[in-house]
């Protein structure tokens, strides 16, 4: 045995395709030995093969694969076999048996009793059964033992219903995980059985989880609400057990479930936040068919847009990025994408600074785009607040630049991609963000209702997951690499949304621009990171390590706020925002400055900048924004320092 098992194992991880000519060969062999058995049982001996059975052999053959190609029946896995298939299988055999029939009893052949027609498919299904179960149980439970030695992790099943089910099957085939229950919102599912496995109300966690003998909980609701997965994570999370889940309905609705579907449990399930039906008329006003451009095209939030840019089918999406890696890196992935979607795209990577001026005019000049989308800037805090020239130059002037392009260029409408920390800012980033605001601001209001002018906008929001730096995948290295877990403060809370709900908010926000609003996207509730930071660590099946529970998984540590960083972020300075045809964009009613007066300014910084003088330069920015109130831990540079 302890040599089979190793062979069985080595059978295995054969290809599927393999796998389906020798399980195909077994059932031929199976036919063959059910004609045999067949004229033995009628004639009531053991019948010598002869030519009448070699004919009975050699159409119960032919006509058996013309039915199992027909019905399919090797594309089902015999590890997954439950039911469903057993019954697939003796509806095969159903219809199989009928030309059998017609064949041998419509007709009279010397030497075959008629008979054999109706015996023969009986034990060739039961043999049939037979070989599926025992490679079903008996194999895969032998080759599990040898695997696993014991050392099985017990999971259960939240979810009763097709996916569940179906997850369920595919487990059979993990040697090192054993189902123990399955748990369910339904009441009425309470007690009964799952081919063996009991099914659990939810209202039944405490018994079922606070032994500790279940060590994973896999959720398989894939058509449940975020706000309803929420709740049930949320109520998993006091329960020492990992948690994964399967997040897509449509492996369900093609009855394709399995193991290697789970993933971790996302960010996007524990804010619970529903995304809305995105407005396909807002979405397509400004890029149908239209030349659409966007500057940081390689970022997070530049790469996401560029991607729903491309559902809605413009004629040309121009990719314009200073970074050559990133800018190949996004330029493969929009080609593939297009190829899909509409081959017609003409996707045109441009690599550019927008901070160059020249350059700038000259693209926009070459490929005269009619919506732009300016998501270039530097944005991680901590770097800009030690190398502020560098982020003043890059952001405000790359944006000014844009703009002036944008005017010359016969740009119909420019989206400025804002952020949270531009409201009352504490660092030179947000600060140097709201200054690009004031200068679309002042743009728009330059030149009013003027027919055929540049339409200018702006949209603020909060954090976005999955953004590069974004603390979740931060905190989730740290846990898989043990700890600590690291916060800046236990009392610091920020506003996290979607990459692509943002990106989509941002098109139809810019759709409904009439010229120099301030869009604000609703983010939600605020989050405190200390909260997300627990959250994770228990949705790993760890805990937490600190003086109540000093033998624990995981520690978390706070480090101190970072130069620049606020406890809390605002999305708006005003207190009077309105509301618009969309019921997560709001309209903020902002304080601007005028175009001379800020023009003004700029030119002053341009000099400072360009002098390397950074404490002019912040002089300067808390001039144009005065509610720039650097953290008292932020030493203003009293010198001239190199960016």
């Amino acid at each position: 045995m302890g040599k089979i098992i190793p062979l069985l194992v080595r059978l295995g991880e054969m290809r599927r395709s393999v796998r389906q000519f020798m399980v195909a060969l077994v059932d031929a062999i199976l036919c063959v030995l059910a004609v045999w058995v067949a004229f033995s049982l009628r004639l009531g001996e053991f019948y010598p093969i002869d030519s009448s059975a070699l004919l009975v052999m050699g159409a119960s053959l032919a006509l058996w694969f013309l039915v199992a190609l027909w019905f399919g029946v090797y594309r089902s896995i015999i590890r997954f076999s439950g039911g469903r298939t057993m019954a697939g299988l003796g509806t095969a055999v159903a219809v199989y048996t009928l030309p059998m029939a017609v064949l041998f009893l419509a007709n009279s052949f010397s030497g075959i009793p008629r008979t054999v027609a109706l015996i023969q498919p009986i034990v060739f299904l039961a043999l049939l059964a037979v070989n599926r179960l025992a490679i079903r149980f008996v194999l895969i439970d032998m080759i599990s033992g040898y695997w696993s030695d014991g050392a099985h992790r017990v999971v259960a099943i939240y979810g009763a219903g097709n996916a569940g089910q179906q997850l369920a099957l595919s487990l059979r085939h993990e040697p090192l995980l054993r189902l123990a229950a399955f748990i369910d919102d339904d009441a009425r599912l309470a007690g009964q059985k799952l081919d063996g496995i009991a099914v659990h109300h939810s209202t039944a966690l405490d018994l079922l989880l606070n032994d500790g003998l279940i060590d994973e909980v896999l959720l398989a609701l894939p058509s449940a609400t975020r706000s309803r997965r929420k709740e049930i994570i949320k109520a998993l999370q006091n329960f020492p057990v990992t948690v994964r889940s399967l997040p897509s309905m449509g492996n369900v609705i093609e009855g394709k479930v399995s193991f290697n579907d789970l993933r971790d449990v996302s960010i996007d399930d524990l804010l619970g936040r529903d995304p809305v039906r995105p407005n396909e008329l807002l979405l397509g006003r400004t890029i149908a068919g239209k030349r659409v451009m966007v500057t940081g095209a390689g970022g997070s939030i530049g790469s996401e847009l560029c991607r729903q840019i491309l559902r809605s089918h413009p004629a040309q999406l121009i990719l314009l990025e200073r970074s050559e890696y990133a800018l190949y890196d996004i330029d493969i992935e929009l080609r593939a994408l297009a190829a899909a979607l509409d081959p017609s795209i003409r996707i045109i990577p441009v690599l550019g600074d927008v901070a160059d001026p020249n350059a700038t005019r000259r693209i926009f000049s070459q490929w005269r785009p009619e919506t732009v989308f300016h998501a270039a800037a530097y944005k991680h805090v901590p770097l800009v607040e030690v190398n502020p020239v560098a982020g003043m130059r890059n952001n405000i002037f790359g944006t000014l630049n844009a703009c002036r392009a944008a005017e010359e260029g016969g740009v119909k409408n420019f989206v400025l991609i804002s952020t949270d920390k531009a409201v009352r800012p504490t660092n030179v980033m947000g600060a140097s963000k709201r200054v690009c605001e004031l200068v679309l601001q002042a743009r728009a209001s330059l030149h009013g209702t003027q027919r055929g002018r540049t339409v200018f906008t702006m949209v603020r929001f909060g954090n976005v997951l999955g953004s590069s730096g974004s603390v979740v995948p931060r905190f989730q290295q740290q846990i898989r690499e043990g700890g600590p877990v690291t916060l800046t403060h236990c009392d610091v809370t920020r506003y996290f949304m979607t990459i692509p709900e943002a990106a989509q908010l941002v098109i139809q926000a810019g759709a409904m621009a009439k010229g120099g609003e301030v869009f604000v996207l609703d983010m939600g509730e605020p989050v405190r990171i200390i909260d997300l930071a627990r959250s994770m660590i228990h949705l790993s099946g760890m805990t937490i390590r600190d003086e109540a529970n000093p033998d624990g998984d995981i520690e978390i540590r706070e480090v101190g706020l970072r130069p620049g960083e606020k406890l809390y972020e605002e999305l708006l300075i005003g207190d009077n925002p309105e509301t618009t045809g969309h019921e997560r964009i709001m309209k903020a009613n902002e304080a601007m400055m005028p175009w001379e007066v800020l023009d003004a300014q700029l030119d002053k910084m341009d000099e400072s900048l360009g002098a390397g003088d950074a404490a002019s330069a912040l002089s300067l920015l808390r001039e144009l924004v005065p509610d720039f109130r650097p953290l008292d831990d932020f030493a203003v540079p009293t010198s001239k320092t190199a960016s």
